[in-house]
């Protein structure tokens, strides 16, 4: 699911709060202030109020459309709803309180639900109690508490606290039956991709095996049913490439920061092992090579440096467009099989007692 899917039902949510609450606030509001004009004896207050609850509105739409939530805007949004229904509140006529002249105590309690609509239940629990506590306040101060009052204050309390709470419950079901239903696809992505990530660890290792059996398991089987001589000169060479080579292939599945040289740490690690001295030196940055051209560059040196009998450098230089892998030792002669990938150079000058070799890679190509 993309990421605008994630969050369709959330938003959906948000558009029928703020549709529920302008048609009841503004529309059902608006109509009751305009039929009732007459009756105040401030009508410019009651206008102030109603444009102030039409902005706090307003707000929720313009942050609706950009997606955003009202994050600090949300208290002074409410504070502006708390304080436009008590200057409506104040200033009605006598005797009016939760008529249709009264028609603040039925608007701003969904001003608050669209301000709080992604809040916890607790949160339009807390503004409905303050809100019905300005009604009764403004009842007990401003007002003549009369048994008529007060039954229309608690016959209206049951919609105005009632209706916006069974719609916060609701929407709160719904995000909270969506975050579930997140979290379930999250966790079977996760078991997937644990799943891929096996399977792919099986083909590597089967792939690997695969790289070996062709040298090294000819050459155990050979020691194993004595056609070789664990004492010949040329038998110790290769279990020495043979073991370069597996150091290599088990540092190729290593998180490194420079896997060539990673690999090629291992691929002396051979060398230092029989007491020939190595010298690893590195300088410049280049890019990472493919793991077919990591093969290359260090098939050439680990040769080397498995062979090698008391000493060998290793230098690598490279740079965006070059990285050269040239390695000295004292092995005699090596038969290095001529490169396969296209862009990697291999030379190879020797004498009696010393080898030079460098495998060059040209990343452009």
């Amino acid at each position: 699911m993309s990421d605008s899917g994630e969050a369709q039902v959330p938003h959906s949510v948000r558009i029928a709060t703020l549709i529920i609450s302008a048609a009841i606030a503004l529309g059902l509001g608006g109509a009751n202030l305009l039929s009732n004009m007459a009756e105040y004896e401030v009508p410019l207050a009651q206008v102030g109020a109603y444009a102030a609850l039409a902005a706090v509105l307003g707000v929720e739409a313009v942050l609706l459309v950009r997606r955003r939530p009202w994050g600090r805007l949300r208290i002074p949004a409410i504070v502006v709803t708390f304080a436009a229904s008590a200057l409506s509140a104040v200033t009605l006529p006598d005797g009016q309180t939760s008529t249709t002249v009264d028609w603040v105590f039925g608007a701003t309690n969904f001003v608050g639900l669209a301000v709080l609509h992604d809040r916890p239940l607790r949160s339009v629990v807390a503004f409905l109690s303050a809100h019905e506590l300005i009604a009764v306040l403004n009842l007990l101060l401003f007002h003549d508490v009369t048994r008529g009052a007060l039954l229309r204050l608690a016959t209206g309390s049951v919609n105005v606290i009632g209706v916006p709470l069974c719609i916060a419950v609701g929407a709160a079901a719904v995000r909270r039956i969506h975050a579930e239903a997140e979290a379930a696809r999250r966790e079977i992505e996760r078991v997937r991709t644990a799943e891929a990530v096996a399977t792919e660890s099986h083909e590597r290792r089967q792939q690997r095996f695969a790289e070996l059996s062709g040298t090294a398991v000819p050459l155990l089987q050979g020691l194993a049913d004595g056609s070789l001589d664990s004492e010949d000169t040329d038998v110790q060479r290769r279990c020495a490439i043979e073991a370069a080579r597996m150091r290599r292939l088990f540092a190729e599945v290593d998180e490194a920061a420079n896997p060539l040289l990673h690999e090629l740490r291992h691929c002396a690690d051979i060398a230092d092992r029989k007491g020939v001295v190595v010298e690893l030196d590195a300088r410049g940055k280049w890019p990472t090579p493919p793991r077919e051209v990591r093969r290359e560059l260090t098939e050439a040196a680990l040769t080397a440096l498995a062979t090698a009998v008391s000493r060998a450098r290793v230098t690598v230089i490279g740079g965006a467009d070059l990285v050269s892998v040239g390695v000295v030792a004292d092995c005699g002669a090596v038969d290095i099989p001529p490169p396969t990938v296209p862009g990697v150079r291999i030379d190879t000058f020797s004498n009696e007692e010393t080898v030079w070799i460098e495998a060059q890679w040209e990343p452009t190509r």
